[in-house]
């Protein structure tokens, strides 16, 4: 392939058939009770996340198959088989049970990628328990206000973890009623107070009846944060497993025997959808990798555990990249064949990367919290154009709509049908995996959503489709740079600026002027062996106004070591115009290396 517009897709770049090759007539004849109809389901009618995902394998021709590898430095690999995963998820619903613990509870996990808590995420879902992931580098005040909110009845962590972050707030989380500890060094724990889990697993059962749950029982509740204010709950429910597995299967074609590799922390939406629910459902291996981000290490993992899918985040591309081509020509990558990437939209620069160091493209692919899976995306048998998310799936109906009134209840808006027009990027709600509620915010909730019966869902992403039914992200509606008239995407400016040589990462944001309004103001930090000076300054912002024009590139470049990110991998932009203005940052519970 030749570098150009357009990443063109032939026979001979497809290892493996891909699940679909034909984008209109899937779209047309695809239902989502069709692809209900592939799994089990449970006596009775009812749906069980834990159970499509784990006991339809366990007790079939998957039984012996791997089905989570765990690896680190310290230890030797550990595998779990679907019959054992499913006798040892047993064994902690049973935990539960004996606990008073029941359906509809609340359960929280607070560990690092340890086999617990992929286990405790999996018995919590059997025993109709709703389970919330939290990152394992929260501090103190972020599990507390997340516990506090979700009135959290039980809470999984390490001993560890626990006299760091959990002892000296235990007061202040009144609805916390058990913590189950795992000790960090495999014996047991003796913390006041708290129970150890691995003394309950032993003395449980392994064999329990899931409960019976219905397509609309809740079953995740994950927190997303906003500009300001405390940290919102979106709830997911039993049903979102249709979605996981449909989009398992058409966005990370996954296929039965790959070695599959999700990057993602379980404490981000993505770790638990797409790390440990879909490719379960679709009975494929896990690599599970306990350590933290290492060029190095990263590419021995994609070699030596021979990954055939690999789904990660535009930061860790970034950091990839930023430790050069040269490290990753090293290695071989002869199994892998698919690689994506999801957490914000991913630089063109960063696509064409992918060709040159990994021998594959990057595919970019869009969704939220609130969707609960994945949307829009770029897929194995369709070309690429970098700098697009893609095209939405089978079962999504996307569109872009202007406003009509600046505020109103429900909104109202115009569905843009002319290609190439920004507005807000919304979806057609009934997707099985859309989100249920905000917890105790129904007025929030309504907001999300628009048209006479609700009907659209409002992404608060301002994006543009093109003629070719490919849509691009422009910025968050808050993100976008009002300058002389301009409406400027921060994206497009960050992704022209990573085409300099020096660039590894980029965030832009609006500094307020009083003759333009806004001037653009991007934060740059550099790749190894660059020093950042009053030269290399001035050579980005030539290279910024040559490739954007004046009216759209930076008038001002500052340069960081590192920029602000989630956990989840966003640049946080707020956070730079936050810092920059001498504004209140808001909610950082999320920030990268935050406490």
């Amino acid at each position: 392939m030749e570098r150009g517009a357009v990443i063109r897709k032939e026979a001979r770049d497809l290892r493996v058939p891909p699940h679909w090759d034909d984008y209109a007539a899937e779209c047309r004849t695809f239902r989502w009770d069709d692809e209900r109809a592939r799994l089990d389901g449970l006596p009775g009618g009812g749906l069980n996340i834990a159970h499509e995902a784990v006991d339809r394998h366990a007790s079939g021709a998957l039984r012996d198959r791997v089905a989570l590898r765990f690896v680190s430095r310290s230890a030797p690999a550990l595998e779990l088989s679907y019959a054992e995963l499913a006798r040892q998820t047993n064994r902690f619903a049973n935990v539960l049970r004996s606990l008073g613990v029941g359906q509809g509870d609340r359960l929280f996990v607070l560990a690092g990628r340890v086999p617990e808590l992929y286990i405790a995420v999996l018995g919590a879902l059997k025993n109709g328990t709703v389970v919330t992931p939290m990152f394992s580098a929260f501090g103190p005040e972020p599990i507390a206000t997340r516990i506090n909110i979700g009135a959290g009845a039980v809470l999984v962590t390490t001993d560890l973890l626990y006299r760091r972050k959990i002892k000296a707030m235990r007061a202040q989380m009144p609805t916390l009623r058990h913590v189950l500890l795992v000790a960090e060094d495999g014996g047991t724990t003796n913390e006041p107070d708290t129970q150890d889990l691995a003394t309950l697993m032993r003395a449980a059962s392994d064999q329990f009846s899931t409960v019976a749950t219905g397509a609309q029982d809740p079953a995740l509740l994950h927190f997303t944060s906003g500009t300001t204010g405390t940290p919102k709950g979106a709830i997911h429910v039993h049903g979102a497993v249709v979605a996981h597995q449909a989009t398992g299967r058409y966005a990370l074609d996954l296929h039965d025997e790959d070695r599959y590799w999700c990057t993602a922390d379980p404490g981000w939406v993505t770790g638990t959808s797409y790390g440990i629910i879909a490719p379960l459902l679709l009975g494929v291996t896990s690599l599970i990798d306990r350590e933290e981000f290492d060029a190095e290490r990263w590419y021995t993992l994609l070699e030596q555990e021979r990954i055939t899918v690999w789904y990660t985040a535009p930061t860790a591309i970034r950091m990839l990249m930023k430790a050069g081509t040269a490290l990753a020509r090293t290695h071989r990558f002869p199994d892998l064949r698919f690689v994506a990437s999801v957490g914000e939209p991913l630089n063109p620069e960063a696509v064409w990367w992918g060709l040159e160091a990994l021998g594959l493209p990057i595919h970019d692919n869009w969704w939220q919290t609130e969707t609960g899976g994945i949307m829009i995306a770029n897929t194995p048998a369709f070309d690429i154009k970098p700098g697009s998310m893609g095209r939405p799936l089978p079962g999504i109906e996307a569109c872009i709509v202007e406003h009509l009134e600046a505020e109103g209840e429900p909104a109202r808006v115009r569905v843009v049908e002319q290609p190439d027009v920004e507005g807000e990027l919304a979806l057609r709600a009934g997707w099985p995996s859309m989100f249920r509620g905000y917890l105790n915010n129904e007025a929030r909730y309504r907001k999300c959503f628009a048209g006479a019966h609700q009907e659209l869902y409002l992404t608060g992403d301002l994006a543009r489709r093109d003629a070719d039914g490919y849509y691009w992200f422009v910025g968050r509606a808050d993100d976008v740079i009002k300058s002389a008239g301009h409406l400027i995407g921060p994206f497009e400016v960050e992704s022209a600026l990573m085409e300099h040589p020096a660039v590894a990462e980029a965030g832009v944001i609006g500094k307020p002027d009083p003759v333009v309004g806004e001037v653009v103001k991007a934060f740059v930090s550099l790749k190894d062996g660059y020093t950042a000076d009053e030269s290399l300054r001035l050579d980005i912002l030539g290279h910024a106004r040559k490739r954007l024009g004046a009216a759209v590139a930076p008038k001002e470049i500052a340069f960081l070591p590192t920029l602000p990110r989630t956990r989840s991998g966003k640049i946080m932009r707020r956070l730079l115009k936050a810092r920059e203005l001498g504004l209140p940052e808001g909610d950082t519970s999320t920030l990268e290396g935050g406490a």
